[in-house]
């Protein structure tokens, strides 16, 4: 069965495995996070559990999140997401998912929004290799664009050539991340390897 939790991201440390392997880990505290709305086939077209994360401060939802939040009969929360799922029929409203859903072993996907690095020439946004060498008089263009292909037809830059610009700060998937482990107690998941965003993301 699919599972999904929200997670805010605590930052990076190394752990030993069993073997006397150093390896990274991403420190997630995940959830608690509580089912705010159940999405139905008959009344949605789809099966969906809308999930709400972290306590937000009442001044700060407005009245129709206040409504939709007392209808489930749970705190205002600051972040809610939607996971689509094959059979909701698991989840209650008003349930609380923790990250004891997930197990050492588990394979992951996380999302997030990365990290903003501003405005970036095409040596750093796209690994571009600079125009010709440090020879021949060429003292400022090393890391330039070099000539973009377009002559006097079509008189103009194709969409989509890559050319500098801002980078970074966009939602970005990564696959398959392995689960260390699991400190319940503390909702605390150790995923192998780095996840998008800053700390506190």
């Amino acid at each position: 069965m699919k599972k999904a939790i929200m997670a805010k991201k605590i930052g990076m440390t190394q752990v030993f495995t069993e073997n006397g392997a150093l390896v990274p880990v991403t420190v997630l505290e995940a959830g608690p996070c509580v089912v705010i709305q159940k999405k139905t086939m008959e009344n949605d077209g789809y099966e969906a559990i809308q999930v709400g994360f972290k306590d937000a401060k009442a001044k700060k939802v407005n009245k129709p999140a206040k409504g939709h939040f007392d209808k489930a009969g749970v705190a205002a929360k600051k972040y809610l997401k939607e996971f689509r799922l094959e059979d909701t029929s698991a989840y209650e409203v008003g349930a609380e998912i923790k990250a004891d859903v997930f197990a050492a072993g588990d394979k992951v996907d996380a999302s997030g929004v990365s990290k903003g690095k501003g405005f970036q020439g095409v040596v750093k946004r796209h690994g571009f290799g600079g125009v010709g060498g440090q020879t021949h008089g060429q003292h400022n263009r090393q890391r330039k664009p070099g000539s973009l292909g377009a002559s006097s037809y079509p008189s103009r830059v194709f969409k989509g050539k890559r050319l500098p610009g801002q980078m970074g700060g966009e939602q970005v998937k990564v696959l398959n991340l392995r689960v260390l482990k699991v400190i319940p107690e503390s909702n605390l998941i150790l995923v192998k390897g780095s996840i998008p965003g800053a700390k506190g993301a």
